[in-house]
């Protein structure tokens, strides 16, 4: 039975390592790079490297030269495209456009040594090393060579600087893997060179896996090329399977060369043996590995994700606006190492965002307000994301307004600013500081700034929502019982009104009737007091003998003369009685001239001062100045002041007796207003619903008529003015009379 030419050894690993984590990571830029040209870019450099690392694999083991030579060869018609692409590669990451033609001119380079590869011109012949053979290159590979190294040390030129007029940190991040890992790789693969010009020095170029990792370390922490989170695992736990499968492998090799002379059947024991020691090991060992490479490498992503859900569980309990802002800035200065941030919320018109919360070691930034309608403002809500120091100038170049853009960005002082939108609209700021290890911000950082965002945007309008809710609750009792006083105010008006009214035309009919009797007793007294007026002269001017019809009537006649006087007395009181009704009933007075109520008040006063001169009654006069004139008749409201005034003066006592007279303006209701306030004894329950009433009066019989206050009540009436009277809570009565401004 033939034996395949190859025995295996130590010196397989390292090149066999390089292959598995150069595939992987080109099938993965592949298959999950989004079809970005960037990512089939690197897909095609990483396939390249994994042929070489094959190659050299394959060459170490190998025990048939000419097997070694036909696979060289084959493997560098290929391998010479690493050039082209490697600087396609860099001119596509870096958005070069100019001197593209030396693309064009690398790949037309490769090809030509792509056809010549399989000569003696390339690869001369295998040569045998202490770590397996080796080929020995010819002059087109010293070409090859001198090429290579020229478009590594233009690229990495192109690299670095680039790395140090970059100012977008993300970036910055991603440039320095793409110097470290594929620039790495590139230098020490030209120590391959070495055993193809005949030097026994082991190739370094078998080592590439080591640059790649790191390459690969900035994929899995810094989601290098966007190849995302899910990818990145695979790819770790792909290259671990990889690093065990060749440890696995180096130590079947190992225990080969250390008990194969023990015999045939012992050797094939003890591999079975440490085959099932292995299978039983391997699994739980890779688990436990990938445990520990999840908290080195994804550490910061799972503490993000905890931080994203512990405070989205904080806020969907806290209903308060400055809990919820407390605990976002909190957590942000927290998680990101932040030396201060502050939460601008947008003002209740809408047109202003002022500072609402602050943490940190900021300077006070209370008061600090920005307009809607700032350039900033606007960029941020047509572009939909953040803007920080580093995208600026970007932003500036297709705004309208760069310098005030630039204006307003320093005036909030952040490094970094989110927009909080809630429905399209942007109705709060996010501003945040440096990180104090000064650090710049990654897209892991923007990632989870944009997500605590969006959170914190459903978190406030939540917050707004239950305040409002928490408020009307709050006052709902309020408003209740404010609307119960109203709802008591008015009824009490009406009422109020009602009595008015019911009064007024009580008033007006017994007035009509009073009026139609006055008119129908004005005859009959106008006869019985002529003839009683006849008959008293008559009797005076007769002997008294011829009035009573005897000597000793003298006496009697002048009793009986006496008592027709007295007679005629009343019926003439009764006739200015009917004539006072008469005259109210035919309502024949003008109202048209202006009248100063101060006036009007100062003189029936002064028509009253020999009622209370000598008394003790103390009169106090608070007339308002500047009082607007009424239209009215003086001589009638006059009346009415001396029927108030004077049944004041009889109320009160002669030696305490106090009465106050005051005159203001109603601004609101456009109503001067006259009121006597007593000290007397009041006005009774009784009596108040009848004092407007003709004839009613409190007083003593023979000492009022009940007209005086009836006379005031269609005096004002007449006037369009309203007469209350009230009892004072302190004792006494208070008369008011209302009088519209015409």
């Amino acid at each position: 039975m033939n034996h395949l030419p190859i025995e295996l050894n130590f010196w397989v690993v390292p090149p066999f390592v390089s292959f598995l984590t150069l595939f992987f990571l080109a099938g993965l830029a592949l298959l999950k790079g989004k079809g970005r040209k960037v990512n089939l870019l690197l897909a095609g450099i990483c396939f390249l490297g994994g042929l070489l690392s094959i190659d050299k694999a394959l060459a170490s083991v190998a025990t048939d030269p000419d097997l070694v030579l036909r696979v060289s060869r084959i493997d560098h018609m290929f391998v010479v495209f690493f050039l082209p692409v490697y600087l396609h590669f860099t001119y596509t990451f870096l958005g070069i456009t100019r001197r593209k033609w030396l693309i064009g001119l690398a790949y037309a380079f490769s090809g030509c040594l792509s056809l010549l590869s399989q000569g003696d011109y390339y690869l001369v012949e295998v040569k045998q090393y202490f770590f397996g053979y080796y080929p020995r290159g010819g002059p087109l590979m010293y070409v090859f060579g001198a090429g290579s190294t020229a478009n590594t040390l233009y690229c990495l030129y192109l690299l670095f600087r680039s790395l140090r007029q970059e100012k977008d940190p993300d970036r910055k991040n991603k440039t320095k893997y793409i110097i470290s890992g594929l620039g790495g790789a590139a230098l020490i693969t030209h120590f391959n060179f070495l055993p193809l010009v005949g030097i026994g020095f082991y190739p370094l170029g078998n080592f590439a896996f080591i640059p790649v990792l790191f390459l690969a370390f900035a994929v899995l922490k810094h989601d290098l090329l966007d190849i995302g989170l899910v990818v990145q695992k695979g790819l770790i736990y792909s290259l671990l399977t990889g690093l065990l499968t060749g440890s696995y492998a180096l130590m079947i090799i190992l225990f080969n060369q250390v008990f194969k002379g023990i015999g045939q059947r012992w050797s094939i024991l003890f591999s079975i043996f440490f085959f099932v020691v292995i299978v039983f090991v391997f699994d739980p060992l890779k688990k436990r590995v990938q445990l520990v490479i999840d908290r080195i490498l994804f550490k910061g992503k799972y503490d993000y994700q905890k931080t994203l859900a512990a405070l989205s569980d904080a806020m969907a309990s806290m209903l308060k606006l400055d809990e919820i802002m407390d605990k976002t800035l909190w957590t942000l200065t927290e998680a990101m190492y932040l030396d201060w941030g502050y939460v601008m919320l947008m003002d209740d018109l809408g047109d202003q965002l002022q500072v609402h919360r602050q943490m940190g070691a900021l300077l006070d930034a209370k008061g600090l307000s920005i307009s809607k309608s700032s350039p900033v403002i606007q960029e941020m809500g047509r572009r939909k994301r953040e803007v920080t120091r580093y995208n600026l100038e970007e932003w500036s170049e297709s705004c309208d307004d760069p310098s005030h853009l630039k204006e307003d960005f320093g005036k909030l002082g952040g490094a970094v600013v989110i927009p909080v939108v809630f429905k399209r609209e942007i109705n709060g700021l996010l501003v945040l500081g440096n990180k104090k290890s000064g650090d710049l911000f990654t897209a892991q950082d923007f990632e989870l700034l944009r997500t605590l965002a969006n959170q914190c945007a459903i978190s406030i309008e939540n917050a707004k929502a239950y305040q409002l809710i928490e408020n009307l609750n709050r006052n709902l009792e309020k408003m209740v019982e404010e609307r119960t006083q109203e709802l008591k105010k008015a009824l009490k008006e009406k009422e109020k009104t009602q009595d008015l009214l019911i009064r007024s035309e009580s008033l007006a009919a017994v007035g009509a009737l009073v009026a139609g009797v006055a008119h129908e007793l004005n005859n009959p007294i106008a006869s019985v007091s002529s003839l009683v007026q006849s008959t008293v002269e008559t009797m005076e001017e007769m002997p008294p003998a011829l009035v009573v019809g005897s000597e000793g009537g003298a006496e009697e006649t002048e009793e009986l003369i006496d008592d027709l006087k007295f007679s005629l007395r009343e019926l003439n009181r009764v006739k200015d009685i009917v004539a006072s009704l008469l005259g109210i009933s035919r309502q024949t007075e003008e109202y048209s001239e202006p009248v100063a109520v101060n006036d009007v008040c100062k003189d029936a006063l002064k028509v009253l001062y020999n009622q209370y001169k000598r008394t003790g009654i103390e009169i106090i006069e608070a007339y308002e100045d500047s009082l607007p004139e009424i239209r009215g008749n003086f001589a009638n409201l006059g009346q009415v002041c001396l029927n108030i005034m004077g049944n004041a003066i009889q109320a009160v006592d002669s030696r305490q007796g106090k009465i106050v007279l005051k005159t203001r303006y109603d601004e609101q209701r456009l109503m001067v207003v006259f009121e006597c306030e007593d000290n007397g004894p009041g006005i009774s329950k009784e009596a108040m619903k009848d004092i407007f009433k003709p004839f009613f009066t409190t007083k003593e019989a023979g000492k009022g008529t009940g007209l005086g206050l009836y006379i005031s009540h269609e005096i004002v009436r007449r006037h369009n003015g309203n007469i209350f009277a009230e009892n004072n809570p302190q004792g006494g009565a208070t008369f008011r009379v209302e009088l519209p401004v015409s």
